[in-house]
């Protein structure tokens, strides 16, 4: 696969993750295609209203302030199943907000997924779960987003928090706990401390973000987190890992199975990722979640 941004973090969003197009989504799923397509040109120029990962893209875009184009740190992408011409009314809105996106594919009604691979995307957002988990399938970093009932953003900062297994690691130690429980589980990590889990579907996008931090000066600094359901004795495998994959988060919290949301408020993450929607879902209460539809958890 070409990679056209080889020194950027690539993040592609569908428009519907980005902009609140609920109304005019729900005409198309009653009215169908015709329908939809006179209603957007309609309201071509009614401004779209933010969606659930709108800020997250704007901190992104905030990365690239007082760079040019070729220098930027960050390139987004906008992924549609509209058609270009419907699709007018989302470049309206890009312009309004100030959202330097340059580069979209509009589909025509089928799944964009592919095009996020086709752009070397290190992430991938979208309220579609099917189109997220053939993104997933084409390995590609990809999350379904869960907005946030009340959120707790920090202005001056970048703050991602991620879930270990399954979404940073493999499946395979909740395979173990899923199937054998929690004392077989820490048995299990114990005994493999010091073999290193195999990469998850998120360790290249939070390899991408280490990649930016390491960048002598930033508009706003990024922080990352680790929150995860593990205690003692299940940490060490975790660190050992991180530490053989030349990762260094800026915080970790190990839980032991305590729920994540004020956690999580408190980290003040802009996004959270993970593989199980009830987790999502108790986030979701405080901070915007990414449900990663990966693993046993999922299947």
């Amino acid at each position: 696969m070409t990679k056209f941004f080889s020194n950027k973090l690539v993040v592609a969003i569908s428009s519907r993750a980005l902009f609140d197009l609920d109304e005019s989504n729900q005409i198309y799923e009653k009215q169908g295609i015709e329908a939809y397509r006179s209603y957007q040109l309609e309201n071509e120029k009614e401004i779209l209203k933010p969606g659930a990962a709108f800020s997250l893209v704007q901190k992104f875009l905030k990365l690239n302030e007082g760079r040019n184009e070729k220098d930027a740190l960050v390139e987004v992408l906008l992924l549609s199943r509209n058609t270009a011409d419907t699709g007018l009314r989302i470049f309206h809105s890009l312009r309004h907000y100030g959202l330097n996106v340059i580069r979209a594919a509009f589909a025509g009604g089928k799944s964009p997924f592919s095009y996020a691979k086709a752009f070397g995307a290190d992430l991938f957002l979208s309220l579609n779960p099917q189109d997220v988990r053939q993104a997933l399938e084409a390995g590609c970093a990809a999350a379904t987003i869960w907005p946030a009932d009340n959120t707790c953003h920090d202005p001056n900062g970048l703050n991602i928090a991620f879930d270990g297994d399954a979404v940073l690691f493999s499946d395979e130690a909740e395979r173990v706990f899923k199937t054998k429980g929690l004392l077989e589980f820490n048995l299990s990590e114990q005994n493999a401390a010091h073999q290193p889990l195999a990469e998850g579907p998120f360790k290249g996008f939070l390899l991408a973000l280490q990649s930016l931090q390491r960048q002598a000066t930033l508009p706003i600094p990024i922080r990352t987190a680790l929150v995860t359901a593990r205690s003692a004795p299940a940490h060490e495998r975790v660190i050992r890992t991180l530490r053989q994959w030349d990762i260094r988060l800026d915080e970790s919290l190990f839980l032991g199975g305590l729920p994540k949301a004020d956690f999580l408020a408190a980290f003040k993450a802009d996004v959270f990722f993970d593989d199980q929607k009830g987790h999502c879902e108790n986030a979701s209460q405080k901070v915007t979640s990414g449900h990663v539809p990966y693993g046993v958890a999922n299947e």
